[in-house]
C-alpha cells in the first residue's frame, strides 16, 4: 500500500538504489509510475506493505517501508530486488552496484568506480568536505541526518 514518504514513521526501513547516470526526465517519470504501481501491490506474506519512495536528483531511488506495520520479508525484499533489476534492463542503467561513489562536485552530482574515487581522493580532486551520498543508511531519520554529508563524516573517511 502506497503512502506518502512523509507520512512514515522515521523507523521505516529504506533501501538506496543510485543510478551510473542521470535519468532523463521521461525516464524519471516513466520510473516514477513504475515505482509507485510496484509499492501499490507490494506484499509480505499476503499482508500490504505500508511504502513509499522517493527520487532524488534524477539518479537515485529511495524505497521506505513501516516495518511497524507489516516486516519486509525476504521474499518481499527479493521482489523489491527483482522490480529493480527489471528497471536496469528496462532503462539500461546499473542500480544494484556498490561498488560506486556518487557525490556532488558544485551543482553536478559526479559517479565514479570506488577505485577512481581513492584515486581522486589520493590527488586531492576530492577531499574530506565534498558531500558524498552514503547509500548505507537504514532509517529514514539516518537518511535524513546522514545521507548526503561531508566524506569525513560517512564510510568514505577512509580513503583521506
Amino acid at each position: 500500500m502506497y503512502i506518502p514518504f512523509e507520512n512514515l514513521p522515521e523507523e521505516s526501513k529504506i533501501w538506496i538504489y543510485q543510478s551510473n547516470r542521470k535519468f532523463s526526465d521521461a525516464e524519471f517519470s516513466e520510473i516514477e509510475n513504475d515505482v509507485k504501481s510496484f509499492l501499490e501491490s507490494w506484499e509480505s506474506h499476503s499482508v500490504s506493505l505500508e511504502s513509499s519512495y522517493q527520487m532524488k536528483y534524477n539518479r537515485f531511488i529511495i524505497i521506505a517501508v513501516n516495518q511497524e506495520v507489516q516486516a519486509a520479508s525476504g521474499c518481499s525484499i527479493d521482489n523489491s530486488v527483482q522490480f529493480i533489476q527489471k528497471l536496469e534492463q528496462k532503462y539500461n542503467v546499473d542500480l544494484l552496484d556498490k561498488m560506486n561513489v556518487t557525490f556532488k562536485n558544485g551543482e553536478h552530482i559526479a559517479h565514479k568506480t570506488l577505485i577512481d574515487f581513492k584515486k581522486m581522493a589520493k590527488e586531492k580532486a576530492v577531499t574530506e568536505n565534498t558531500i558524498v551520498f552514503n547509500n548505507l543508511v537504514n532509517t529514514i531519520q539516518e537518511y535524513n541526518e546522514s545521507w548526503e554529508v561531508p566524506a569525513m563524516d560517512s564510510w568514505h573517511s577512509r580513503f583521506f
